[in-house]
C-alpha cells in the first residue's frame, strides 16, 4: 500500500486571470528619470517632438536649429557637417519643417542692394509672423514725443467778456462738483480747460446754483470714464441763449428849484447858482445895437 510523500510540494495554484496569461508578454514602457534644467536649456513643443507626419531626421533638425542662438548658420552645407546623414537627407527635412511651418525662408535686401535669404525658425507655427528684423532686435520702447497725445477734450463756449473774477467763479463751480457727485472729480488741468465754458453761461445771467445743477443732473450710471469730457459736452450742448436785448433807459430830466431872476424879477428853474432866466441871459449874451452919431 502506497503512503503519501509528507515532503512533496503542494498542489500548484491556478493563474490569475488577466496577469499570467501564457501567451500574453509582458511590456514595459520608458521610465523618466528628469532632473530639472537650470541653464542651457531649449523649451521644445510637443508637437513638435510628437509630431505624427514629420520624420525622425526632420524633428531632430527642428529640436537642433530652435536651440541655436540667433543668427547661427542652418544652410543645407553647414548641417551635413555637424551630422552624419548627408546632404541630401537634410535638404529633405528640411524641406519637411518647411511644408509643415517650422521654417520659413525670407527673401530681404541688405545694404549695398544685394539680396539674401533668411531663414527663420518658428517654435509654434500658426501662432504670430514675425520678421527677421523683428525676431533678431528687441522692441524698442517708444520716445515721449513718439507717444500719442492724450485724448482732447470736446470744445467748450467761450465767454464775450473773460475776466479773472469770472473765471475763478467757474473754476470754483467745477472744483466743487465732486461734493454732488464723487464721479466728478476733476484735474486741475480739466478744470482750467473747462472754466471758460462755465464762464459763457455765468455771463448769460445764470447763477452758479442754476449751473452747477444743469451739470450734475440726469447723470448717466456706472463710472464716468472721462467725466471732464461729459461736463465738456454739456457745456456745449446745453447752452442757453443769451439774454434779451434791453435798450439802455434814460434817466429822468432833472427838476431844478424856483429861483427869481436877477434881471427881470421873474420865476425860473435852474440850477444852484444860476442868478438869470433863459431870457435875460440870451439878451446879455446878444451884441448891444450901433448907435447913431450924426
Amino acid at each position: 500500500m502506497d503512503t503519501e510523500n509528507p515532503s512533496a510540494p503542494p498542489r500548484a495554484q491556478s493563474r490569475i486571470p488577466g496577469k499570467n496569461h501564457p501567451h500574453r508578454r509582458a511590456h514595459s514602457g520608458v521610465v523618466h528619470d528628469n532632473a530639472r534644467h537650470t541653464a542651457r536649456f531649449t523649451v521644445i513643443g510637443n508637437h513638435l517632438a510628437q509630431h505624427p507626419e514629420l520624420s525622425g531626421l526632420a524633428i531632430g533638425l527642428g529640436v537642433h536649429i530652435q536651440s541655436l542662438p540667433a543668427g547661427a548658420p542652418v544652410d543645407i552645407k553647414t548641417l551635413a557637417a555637424r551630422f552624419p546623414e548627408g546632404a541630401t537627407r537634410i535638404a529633405t527635412a528640411l524641406r519637411e519643417l518647411e511644408a509643415h511651418g517650422y521654417l520659413r525662408r525670407v527673401r530681404e535686401r541688405v545694404p549695398g542692394g544685394r539680396i539674401v535669404t533668411r531663414t527663420v525658425s518658428c517654435n509654434q507655427p500658426g501662432h504670430r509672423a514675425t520678421t527677421p528684423d523683428t525676431a533678431r532686435k528687441p522692441a524698442r520702447r517708444p520716445a515721449p514725443d513718439d507717444r500719442p497725445a492724450a485724448k482732447k477734450l470736446p470744445p467748450v463756449p467761450e465767454p464775450t467778456h473773460s475776466t479773472p473774477a469770472l473765471l475763478r467763479t467757474a473754476t470754483d463751480l467745477l472744483a466743487g462738483l465732486r461734493r454732488e457727485d464723487p464721479r466728478l472729480l476733476l484735474s486741475a488741468t480739466d478744470a482750467d480747460r473747462l472754466a471758460p465754458g462755465v464762464a459763457a453761461w455765468l455771463e448769460r445771467d445764470l447763477t452758479p446754483t442754476a449751473v452747477r445743477d444743469a451739470l450734475t443732473t440726469d447723470l448717466p450710471r456706472g463710472p464716468l470714464r472721462r467725466p471732464a469730457a461729459l461736463l465738456a459736452h454739456r457745456l456745449a450742448a446745453q447752452l442757453p441763449p443769451p439774454p434779451p436785448f434791453r435798450a439802455p433807459v434814460s434817466p429822468p430830466p432833472v427838476r431844478h428849484p424856483l429861483r427869481n431872476c436877477d434881471g427881470c424879477d421873474r420865476s425860473f428853474r435852474g440850477p444852484e447858482g444860476a442868478i438869470r432866466c433863459g431870457d435875460c441871459r440870451r439878451a446879455s449874451a446878444r451884441p448891444p445895437a450901433p448907435s447913431d452919431s450924426r
